[in-house]
């Protein structure tokens, strides 16, 4: 079992670092990225080998109370995101609202909810339109990232949208993230970022990020 290896290979020292650096919101084994790679490659490398997604797999580690197990799950997710199913919208959707904090969110938008998008269209505008304007301020968050890795793909259209509805709250993890998926999307498009910067009443965070690269 997972769990065993890890709390076998648990670090006082680096989980109260960690536990502070994440502002006491979760427990931690004190497990850094490198070792907890190392730990989970061969069950992750078998898993891999299985046609569909194992939620239950998924579900278990999101129940632990340590958040290196979260890590596993997200790290098992994407490797594995090509098997996504439309459906598996409402399952991801479950996972941003429950034990949230940006360093689930971050990953789950950008590669999971992304995939999901790229893959069915349509859910940007079943899902994330509404997720844009949700009182769940991580879903927001969500609808934001979503298209972070788009680049050429981006749908301007759709990025205007969950940004505006956005675009007054004073939230720092929201107005951090209109600035950085601005700031993305200025690598491939900086005529279009710098337009909406311009024509746009951003907080002094959203656009100091934005126009990092402008």
């Amino acid at each position: 079992m997972i769990i065993n290896v890890f709390i076998e290979n648990r670090n006082e020292d680096n989980a109260k670092y960690m536990k502070a650096y994440m502002k006491d919101n979760f427990e931690y084994l004190g497990i850094k990225t490198p070792l907890r790679k190392e730990l989970e490659k061969e069950l992750l490398k078998e898993k891999s080998k299985e046609a569909l997604i194992d939620k239950d797999f998924v579900k278990m580690l999101w129940n632990y109370e340590y958040r290196e197990l979260q890590y596993v799950a997200l790290d098992y997710l994407v490797k594995q995101k090509k098997k996504l199913q439309k459906e598996d919208i409402n399952f991801i959707k479950d996972l941003i609202i429950t034990k949230s904090w940006w360093d689930t969110i971050d990953l789950i938008a950008s590669h999971l909810v992304g995939e999901l998008c790229k893959k069915y269209p349509e859910l940007i505008d079943e899902y994330i339109l509404y997720w844009s304007k949700d009182s769940n301020m991580w879903l927001r968050r969500t609808a934001i990232l979503t298209q972070l890795k788009f680049k050429s793909d981006t749908k301007t259209d759709i990025l205007e949208k969950v940004i505006q509805a956005n675009i007054e709250d004073e939230e720092f993890f929201i107005r951090k993230a209109i600035g950085w998926v601005l700031r993305e999307y200025s690598k491939t498009n900086k005529e279009w970022v710098s337009e909406f910067v311009a024509n746009n009443r951003l907080s002094k965070l959203s656009e100091k990020e934005a126009s990092k690269y402008l």
